[in-house]
């Protein structure tokens, strides 16, 4: 028993596009809705992150900046230009040299700043900002 198609009409041979069309406008709603949730800011503490393993190659100094804006490097007390001169001497002529900088936190950007410009014109290409570890 087999149907017969006793119609003069060919077989359908184009794409139906509505379900793609539907699929698209829910995405597009879904973009819609979620975009702003995306702008908005969240507060974060910056200084608490995991440990992170260290070259052992490389020549490492310590730079600490109390909270009150003091420097210390390798725990020698510096004002700005004797921390220029020391970086100077240190940095000359070494590719695997790195500062590692331990800023209080309540230290303002604006000091971290100044220090991180006088490393960078006494040749220091490599900073690190030493965190503590915490959830």
């Amino acid at each position: 028993m087999a149907f017969q198609n006793n119609s003069n009409q060919d077989m359908m041979s184009e794409i139906n596009v509505t379900p793609l069309v539907d699929v698209m406008l829910v995405l597009l709603v879904v973009f819609i809705v979620t975009a702003p949730l995306l702008s908005q800011s969240l507060e974060v503490n910056l200084p608490k992150t995991a440990a992170v393993a260290t070259r052992m190659d490389t020549k490492q100094q310590i730079l600490t900046i109390n909270a009150q804006g003091d420097v210390s490097l390798e725990s020698i007390s510096l004002n700005d230009q004797e921390l220029a001169q020391q970086l100077a001497e240190s940095a000359a002529g070494k590719d695997h040299f790195e500062l590692h900088i331990h800023a209080d936190e309540t230290v303002p950007y604006g000091r971290v700043a100044q220090i991180m410009a006088i490393a960078q014109h006494a040749g220091v290409s490599k900073l690190s900002f030493m965190t503590t570890a915490g959830q």
